[in-house]
């Protein structure tokens, strides 16, 4: 067994934990409606790029029998284009939290691990990319790159890891403390297998409810980022959708379905995913558990 027993035997019933916290049902309710949304609906309904208005009056029309969240302003539906832009949206938060989880859980690892001076290293290097301006460095690397998927979500995620690094740092300080650790090593067991046999099972939970939070901060970074201008203009995101609204004038045309539909996605997307993971945290910290 590895070090928390308790832990590892609570693991088969996260789920139901999670669905008995309020918190949790009420995340995982929106996120499985979510996903259905922006995973299956561009299938029943899709988006074509190219498809315009044929005339002015299909230009900003209100929600409609046949346009069921309006038009832009280029008269193409809104509706379709939300579906789209909300699995674009997805790829890119996706995409991101693996680079920001990968690189934050194993400097932290390695850094709580061996301490000493690689433990001073690495946090230096934590504490360079924590104060590192997240707008100015995409704005250099989409001078240099271009604008893309590919490039926004490489920014994102290495500036959202250091936040991980830390609190699976501090959570391998005390794990490698523990008895079970020291009695291993004291048998010639190898860093390696210490860590990929004790330590990183017991802060696999921790990892897997940090991940859903950064998750969550990466979608919204991605329509910030995209709502400023400086996501790809070619892939229709929600804050690509944004960006245009305010581009053509929705809000002093009172056209708010433009507005309101990838803003409300944008909000219901992020909070599903934040509700999911501070569930989590509470239901697989056993600090936590005992204040619940």
């Amino acid at each position: 067994m590895s070090v928390l027993d308790d832990d590892v035997a609570r693991r088969p019933g996260v789920w139901r934990d999670l669905w008995r916290d309020r918190m949790g049902r009420s995340g995982l309710i929106m996120m499985v409606a979510v996903l259905f949304v922006v995973l299956v609906g561009p299938m029943i309904f899709p988006f074509q790029s190219q498809s315009f208005g044929t005339s002015s009056a299909s230009i900003l029309q209100p929600p409609s029998a046949a346009h069921w969240f309006g038009t832009t302003e280029l008269g193409q539906d809104v509706f379709r284009q939300f579906l789209l832009g909300g699995r674009i949206s997805l790829y890119v938060g996706v995409f991101a939290t693996v680079i920001a989880i990968v690189l934050g859980a194993g400097l932290g690892l390695v850094s709580g691990y061996y301490a000493g001076w690689r433990d001073a290293v690495l946090m230096r290097i934590t504490d360079f990319f924590l104060v590192l301006p997240t707008l100015p460095l995409i704005i250099v690397l989409a001078a240099l790159f271009g604008q893309s998927i590919v490039i926004t979500s490489l920014v994102i995620g290495l500036t959202s890891w250091p936040q991980t690094a830390r609190i699976i740092r501090s959570q391998v300080l005390s794990l490698r403390e523990r008895a079970l650790v020291l009695r291993v090593r004291s048998l010639g067991a190898s860093n390696y297998r210490i860590m990929a046999r004790h330590i990183l099972p017991n802060v696999a939970p921790l990892i897997f409810a940090n991940l859903v939070l950064v998750l969550s901060g990466a979608i919204l970074a991605q329509a910030a980022l995209a709502f400023l201008g400086l996501g790809d203009p070619v892939q229709v995101s929600w804050g690509t959708m944004l960006h245009n609204a305010f581009n053509a004038g929705a809000m002093s045309t009172g056209a708010w379905w433009y507005i309101l539909t990838p803003g409300a996605g944008i909000v219901v997307m992020v909070l599903a995913f934040s509700l999911i993971g501070h569930s989590l945290d509470r239901v697989l910290n056993p600090l936590r558990r005992s204040q619940r």
